[in-house]
């Protein structure tokens, strides 16, 4: 469920096109009249409204965006004003050829949260943004047990129906509980599974592996795999089991410690506010005890704050 909040009666996108130019002219831009037009808009409207601009003032806003702002603020702007894939694809070719290294992690994060279908629609994307297949990228950049994981991930054509066969999810708790020999049985048992079934399958697996064995299968995951490996089976594992309190734990991780992970901060907010922010903010509040608007209250600040805050909506 979205949190965008869009007026009730919307001006034409030549009107916001009109109001982000006049916002722009001068020695310095009024960041809060961009901000009133882009996060109170969604991504048909800023498509339009892009397309306005760059007719009538023969310039790509979302460079003009770059030019005019800075930092954080300037970051979550450029990528809000992209399709919601370009959003994903952007922010995955970020994590895969980082400046220093590549970010295992947050290119885990991504890939692994994503449904098929929005698989098949990012790796879609990344070609056409960067002329180079996806797979190709992990190819390079991943290696050992995580990088078979990955590939298998975005090449598996998985089901998303609710249906699960009772007999399969057994046989799986089985080999799963059976697979801590050695790192290749392990490597074997949990890439085709976690691969392979759906995110209803699971589900199911988690609350069978415990009722069968006593004990969490993220436990035996943790006991049996390590690193990147281990990591990507545990964020498959939480997104089929509640994606929404996945995605709060993310954003609670992303925002303790001395310093705010604002790559990760802008790449959730910016992806979910269209699709499931409001369910995420219900699942922060219910385990931290503090909305995720007072959190990214106490962490940023400014217009980069405003904008963030203003993507998410109201306070509950």
């Amino acid at each position: 469920m979205s949190t965008l909040l869009i007026p009730a009666t919307l001006p034409s996108a030549r009107e916001d096109a009109k109001q982000l130019h006049a916002a722009f002219k001068g020695l310095g831009c009024d960041q809060s009249a961009i901000i009133n037009i882009l996060a109170h808009r969604d991504s048909a409207q800023l498509e339009s409204i892009q397309q306005e601009y760059e007719s009538k003032f023969s310039h790509e806003l979302k460079k003009r965006i770059a030019y005019e702002l800075h930092g954080h603020f300037k970051k979550l702007a450029v990528l809000w004003v992209e399709d919601p894939v370009s959003r994903d694809a952007l922010m995955l070719k970020e994590a895969l050829k980082g400046t220093i290294s590549t970010d295992h992690k947050g290119s885990t994060d991504i890939i692994c949260s994503r449904t098929p279908s929005q698989l098949r629609q990012l790796k879609q994307a990344y070609y056409s943004i960067f002329q180079i297949q996806l797979m190709q990228d992990i190819e390079k950049e991943a290696h050992g047990d995580h990088k078979k994981l990955l590939l298998a991930f975005v090449n598996t054509t998985r089901y998303e129906g609710p249906e699960i066969q009772t007999k399969m999810v057994e046989d799986d708790c089985k080999a799963i509980n059976t697979a801590g020999e050695t790192k290749s049985a392990a490597e074997k048992v949990f890439i085709p599974i976690f691969t392979d079934r759906s995110r209803a399958h699971l589900a199911a697996l988690i609350s069978a592996y415990k009722n069968m064995f006593g004990k969490p299968l993220e436990k035996a995951i943790r006991k049996e795999t390590s690193g990147n490996f281990e990591h990507s089976l545990l964020v498959i594992l939480r997104c089929a089991d509640n994606s929404s309190m996945y995605f709060a734990k993310v954003l609670r991780k992303a925002m303790r410690g001395l310093g705010t992970d604002d790559s990760t901060l802008i790449w959730i907010v910016a992806t979910r506010a269209e699709l499931d922010m409001h369910h995420i903010k219900v699942e922060y509040k219910k385990k931290y005890g503090k909305t995720l608007n007072d959190a990214i209250q106490s962490e940023t600040s400014g217009h980069y704050r405003t904008f963030l805050l203003s993507l998410i909506g109201p306070n509950y």
